[in-house]
């Protein structure tokens, strides 16, 4: 108690102190690490680029069939898999339809074997 009666006030809490109403308003969790599509790797903030909802480092964002480094405005994407736009084209050009370019079976043989199965195949 000082001279006078009264007591000294007491200090204000630092900001970054747990009691503190600043750091009370910002969530004290860890964020969580996300991991990169290609790698599987840590990926830091400066070097996160997200594409259709698949986060990956800028220098592991390439093209599946040249391995080019893509950018988000030039890349095309198909069943999760990336590509540069011109082996896309190609790709999808040189077999005519997107599932057997991409070594997937023609969505059409599925109606075929039900036809059979049904016994109505047209000639």
């Amino acid at each position: 108690v000082r001279e006078g009666g009264c007591a000294s006030p007491k200090p204000p809490p630092h900001p970054l102190s747990l009691c503190s109403p600043l750091a009370q308003s910002f969530s004290l969790k860890a964020q969580v690490k996300e991991m990169c599509t290609a790698c599987q790797k840590t990926v830091y903030p400066m070097e996160r680029l997200v594409a259709d909802k698949f986060v990956f480092h800028n220098a592991c964002f390439c093209c599946k069939h040249c391995h080019t480094k893509l950018s988000l405005g030039s890349y095309a994407a198909l069943h999760g898999e990336f590509y540069c736009k011109p082996h896309f084209q190609q790709l999808f050009k040189s077999k005519g339809n997107y599932d057997e370019g991409f070594g997937r079976k023609q969505h059409k043989e599925l109606w075929v074997h039900k036809e059979v199965e049904s016994g109505t195949k047209s000639a």
